[in-house]
């Protein structure tokens, strides 16, 4: 299986980073304990959202599309509605 997630900082408002990875949790991990460059800084993270796809270019090509500005505000959106209810 492949995902593509996004994981929500909780020290910087509004700040959202979309991935893609075969091991999800293991790759979450990874972003809270500071491997990776673009997030380190904007740790902790908490996962918000993910999409499993047993294709990994169905994951990849997805990962890009919501990668653009367009997408992104979307999904931020759509999951500001969810996260209120919980």
């Amino acid at each position: 299986m492949y995902y593509v997630y996004a994981l929500l900082s909780l020290s910087v408002k509004n700040w959202l980073y979309i991935g893609y990875s075969d091991d999800l949790k293991t790759r979450v991990a990874t972003h809270n304990n500071k491997k990776v460059k673009s997030t380190k800084s904007k740790t902790p993270l908490k996962l918000v959202y993910y999409e499993a796809y047993v294709d990994e270019m169905d994951a990849r090509r997805r990962e890009r599309e919501l990668k653009t500005h367009q997408q992104k505000d979307i999904l931020k959106e759509k999951l500001k509605k969810s996260l209120l209810r919980h």
